[in-house]
């Protein structure tokens, strides 16, 4: 391998000063290339302990990730060990006058470097706590109850009808999420003997359910039950219960979804 070196007017090196250079900036590469090794297998350890051992979807997914991340820290290496004038440069800065820009190059790159590594280790702590936390783990319980009669959720936006719009997902759109919200407030208004002891403000709240995005909840189910003279089966993540009620998925707070018949997975080809 050829190094080049820059040098001042005259001033030369000898084969055997090149040498010794070079050897001390493979040193320091080594170095620091253990130290990211080291520092990637607690961070993939840490990925594993937080996936169950019989969750094989994730596991295979958490194994493609390991093998991503080893193999782009393995190229980042090799591209540093073809290039050690820089750690040269680094250690034994030239007076000339083109090196100062270099240098200046070089600490935005290492900078750039801290700052990538600071952020994927902030999206593996966030994977980690994501999958012990009960967002996960409420997932994880109503996809394999889900499964097990040839369901899977389907996604219906948090805009404050999702209860409505799960229900006019289930009967085939046959009536619309105004429709529904119609449909429930003249339902509680005609049997109001029924709902007032639980409505907080009985002048407006079967008003609220006609005309604004106000969130549905056990009341309004009722009333959905007589109107559409249906039994409303409720799934959740601790009983066995077509509505999909989820607790922690959503930041803003409680949220339905609808469910549909389980896709096969695509093979990839």
């Amino acid at each position: 391998m050829t190094l080049i070196l820059i040098a001042k007017g005259n001033r030369s090196f000898s084969h055997g000063r090149r040498a010794d250079n070079s050897g001390d900036s493979r040193g320091a590469a080594g170095k620091q290339h253990r130290k990211e090794k080291k520092d990637l297998q607690a961070k993939i350890q840490s990925m594993k302990n937080a996936v169950p051992k019989n969750d094989k979807k994730r596991r295979k997914q958490l194994t493609e990730e390991i093998a991503k991340l080893e193999s782009d820290l393995n190229q980042k290496h090799e591209e540093e060990l073809k290039q050690p004038k820089l750690f040269l440069l680094k250690a034994e800065p030239q007076q000339e006058s083109k090196q100062p820009r270099a240098t200046k190059a070089q600490k935005r790159r290492d900078k750039k470097a801290v700052q990538e590594r600071e952020r994927e280790c902030r999206i593996a702590e966030a994977e980690v706590e994501n999958l012990l936390g009960a967002r996960h783990q409420e997932g994880l319980t109503l996809a394999q109850k889900l499964s097990q009669q040839q369901l899977q959720i389907k996604e219906i936006s948090s805009d404050g009808h999702c209860m409505y719009r799960a229900i006019e997902d289930q009967l085939a759109q046959r009536s619309l999420v105004h429709e529904l919200r119609c449909r429930t407030a003249e339902h509680m208004r005609s049997h109001a003997e029924d709902f007032l002891p639980f409505l907080t403000n009985p002048n407006t709240g079967d008003f609220d359910v006609e005309h604004t995005a106000a969130w549905g909840g056990q009341l309004e189910l009722r009333a959905l039950t007589h109107v559409l003279h249906s039994l409303l089966n409720i799934h959740t993540h601790r009983y066995i219960y077509i509505l999909f009620y989820m607790r922690h998925a959503y930041g803003l707070g409680e949220h339905y979804n609808s469910v549909e018949r389980l896709k096969e997975p695509v093979e990839d080809t």
